[in-house]
């Protein structure tokens, strides 16, 4: 039961370490992590009775 949790961590402190990386390294292969800079604008319909 020690073995499965010590690997369990393991793993999360991998994809912890994979997560950042990709974070910092992402941009330059080609993802972009900005947002949308397109506004959106959409009628809304109150029903105030």
């Amino acid at each position: 039961m020690g073995r499965i949790f010590k690997y369990l961590i393991i793993v999360i402190i991998l994809g912890v370490i994979g997560l950042t990386a990709y974070a910092y390294v992402g941009p330059w292969f080609g993802a972009d992590f900005s947002a949308p800079t397109t506004e959106v604008r959409k009628p809304v319909v109150l029903d105030a009775n």
